[in-house]
């Protein structure tokens, strides 16, 4: 790979850097809100509390080390965070468990 290359790649995750930063941003606010949209009537606060969520672990590296760590103490919960997010580690589980089954 040639020097300009390189640096071309790595100009690209500077800025995408940036992206992600405001993301994080943006999920942890729709976070902290997400208890004032529950006080209005209906289901509000949950799917905002979710999109937050997800635009957290989709984009901090410190979420992800975190959800991890609490993943292994609720392995139940994690689950279903994993499914909700529709994460390629979870349809992997889910095939594998499926496959598990059949041969039982």
């Amino acid at each position: 790979m040639s020097d300009m290359a390189r640096n071309g790649i790595f100009k690209a995750r500077d800025k995408r850097g940036g992206v992600r930063l405001v993301l994080t941003l943006t999920g942890a606010f729709l976070i902290v809100i997400s208890p004032l949209v529950g006080a209005i009537p209906g289901p509000g606060g949950i799917f905002v509390f979710a999109a937050g969520l997800a635009l957290m672990l989709k984009n901090s590296i410190w979420a992800k080390k975190l959800y991890a760590r609490l993943k292994r103490r609720y392995p139940k919960r994690g689950e279903w965070v994993d499914w909700s997010l529709r994460r390629r580690s979870a349809l992997r589980r889910a095939r594998k468990s499926k496959a598990g089954r059949r041969d039982d």
